[in-house]
């Protein structure tokens, strides 16, 4: 690598990034590009010959940008926020420069060591017990994936090992054990872990899907849990994990963590939450309590990319018996690597993952953490949070609407109220209004269906979102709704 020649492509990579950032809210929120669009403008074959920089920038420019749905606009309302900073960009930056792999301890110390100090500081952050962290008197700690879907995963492997030793120990072979484990969650769960029972191969039947109820906020309902709980023991199954979520993806819903808590110890389940979105909101005192349950959870995940200004990739898994996980994924072999002296002092976050190699994360969370500060990350936190009041407010305003479910985050679940003669209960006036909305460019949002009603999601937590990114959603939502009920009348 030429020094000179980085400094000037580099300069120009930050200029491209700079402007994008400068005019993203000029750009359709939604791509507006058809299947198969980036086949037929590029060649099917690698070049030949070196390409200049300016002519593939170019080609980003042209080619890649009109195929990008814009996280980053101020105007996205879709799912829940993938946050971007300067802060977050600059670490990211900073990680492939270095390029290391941080596999174990002896591939690249800093690697190690400065993951292990930032979860405690983000642990701290959002009050966890002393258990989850890495300290000298317990075996607890936190350990960055690429997705909440893989953190869910490696907890999933962790609690299957742990049944397995268990009831091995009990006289029954393994095969006749996987075949009872039984897994329970709500209908509300993200389904990553309907994909995390796959790979680790527990039969589809084996997952206990329990439906929730809109009296009960769409949280995990306590006596129906019991019920399904009892009704799988007394056919002779075990059940094993049980996996709650504090900010479902659909309505934010919050599970009973406490009450959870004690089922699961009476059963001896494995108890985890998935707090990927929601969780974040915790570094605030004011919302702290939503996490209240926890310190009686095996495992707890959060994404720090979704909502605390840490580009996309980063979600952190803390485990309150890390050696759970890494006696189930631990791939050395050689005795004498097991028993040295290096290795009963060190973490090798190898054994905490499925990918044998791992990027150098924990530096963009750390740059994060240290150029907004916990004031910083709390107040932005607080700001989304604002917004989605607001917009509430003014959808409660406008008796045309209503609210599906409570907005406790950044999350307003609401749609168009239907008519009488809407024998679908307002299904396709709800998804024609979304069509119309996204259509448009202006703004993107997506749905979900709660109790078999279709709902709206505007969901608020983009990084340069304001108050006036809200009101003018809101206006846009008006009109198109005014010229669908218009069209019925006619």
């Amino acid at each position: 690598m030429d020094p000179q020649e980085f400094r000037a492509q580099a300069h120009k990579m930050v200029d491209f990034i700079a402007d994008y950032y400068r005019d993203v809210e000029s750009l359709p929120v939604r791509s507006q590009v058809t299947p198969g669009y980036l086949r037929s403008s590029l060649p099917s074959n690698a070049p030949e010959e070196p390409q200049s920089f300016d002519t593939v920038l170019d080609d980003v420019k042209s080619m890649i940008v009109p195929g990008v749905t814009h996280w980053q606009n101020p105007n996205f309302f879709g799912f829940f926020p993938s946050n971007s900073s300067t802060a977050g960009m600059l670490g990211e930056f900073l990680s492939g420069g270095f390029n290391v792999d941080g596999s174990e301890w002896a591939t690249s110390p800093a690697a190690t060591e400065l993951e292990m100090l930032v979860l405690n500081w983000l642990g701290k952050l959002l009050n966890l017990p002393d258990e989850f962290l890495f300290n000298r008197s317990g075996n607890g700690g936190g350990v960055i994936h690429a997705s909440a879907s893989e953190a869910v995963l490696v907890a999933l492997l962790a609690a299957r090992g742990r049944a397995i030793s268990e009831n091995k120990a009990k006289g029954l072979e393994e095969q006749e054990i996987l075949s009872k484990l039984l897994v329970y969650t709500s209908d509300q769960t993200h389904p990553c872990l309907h994909k995390a029972c796959v790979i680790v191969g527990l039969p589809k039947s084996n997952l206990v899907i329990l439906p929730t109820l809109a009296t009960d906020d769409y949280a995990l309902s306590l006596p129906i849990l019991k019920s399904a709980v009892r009704n799988g023991v007394t056919k002779g199954f075990i059940p094993f994990f049980l996996g709650a979520t504090v900010g479902t993806t659909s309505s934010s819903a919050i599970d009973p963590l406490p009450a959870l808590a004690d089922i699961a110890k009476e059963y001896g389940m494995w108890f985890h939450v998935d707090a990927a979105y929601a969780g974040n909101a915790c570094i605030c005192p004011e919302f702290r309590h939503f996490l209240n349950g926890v310190e009686n959870a095996h495992s707890f995940n959060l994404s720090a990319n979704k909502w605390l200004l840490t580009n996309i990739d980063c979600s952190i898994l803390w485990l309150k018996d890390s050696k759970q996980l890494s006696s189930t994924l631990s791939t050395l072999t050689n005795k004498e690597l097991k028993t040295s002296s290096i290795q009963s002092r060190v973490v090798n976050f190898k054994d905490w993952q499925v990918a044998q190699g791992r990027r150098f994360r924990s530096l963009k969370l750390w740059f994060v953490m240290r150029l907004y500060g916990a004031l910083g990350l709390r107040n932005h936190i607080r700001t989304h949070i604002n917004h989605a009041k607001h917009f509430e407010i003014l959808v409660r305003e406008d008796s045309r609407f209503e609210i599906l479910a409570p907005c406790r985050f950044g999350l307003v679940c609401f749609r168009l109220k239907p008519s009488v003669k809407h024998e679908d209960n307002g299904w396709k006036l709800n998804s024609s209004l979304l069509e119309a909305i996204n259509s448009g460019g202006k703004i993107f949002m997506t749905h979900t269906v709660l109790s078999g009603v279709y709902t709206l999601r505007m969901s608020i937590g983009g990084t340069q979102t304001k108050r006036e990114n809200v009101d003018d959603a809101w206006k846009i939502i008006q009109e198109e709704a005014q010229n669908l009920l218009d069209q019925e009348i006619i």
